[in-house]
């Protein structure tokens, strides 16, 4: 059998860990969730940087790698990116009753989006139309 000192100490030290645990920011847990390598693409980004008459390097400068090249009928070049974004945001609850029992209760929101960007480009290898479309669920 255990010396009940030591099981106090062992006791005390899961409430310090757990307290601990509820001391978290939730923009921290955020940020380390989807880390820094997060898509830069955007809706906005799209429309700011791409016009019709763009050569395809600066296209490319501007939004980087497509995920899909094809041609359509005629021949041309059509340039199709394609993102799916995961968005987790923590949240923490404390209060006087998540202290009493050794540590704050944490709960995560995840949502997720798309973005598909369709620029097709004409004979010269400049940008002819753009289309985008943006979900979230």
């Amino acid at each position: 059998m255990k010396h009940p000192a030591s099981l106090l100490n062992v006791a005390a030290v899961i409430a310090f860990c757990g307290a601990l645990t509820g001391c978290l920011n939730p923009q921290d847990v955020h940020s380390s969730v989807n880390g820094e390598d997060r898509s830069k693409l955007s809706v906005g980004a799209v429309q700011r940087s791409v016009r019709v008459g763009m050569s395809d390097a600066e296209v490319a400068e501007q939004l980087g790698s497509p995920n899909i090249v094809s041609t359509d009928d005629e021949g041309r070049n059509v340039w199709i990116y394609d993102r799916v974004t995961t968005s987790v945001r923590a949240t923490a609850a404390s209060g006087p009753l998540t202290l009493l029992v050794g540590g704050g209760a944490a709960a995560a929101e995840r949502s997720n989006s798309t973005l598909t960007i369709i620029v097709k480009f004409d004979k010269a290898g400049k940008v002819r139309d753009l289309a985008y479309h943006s979900s979230k669920f």
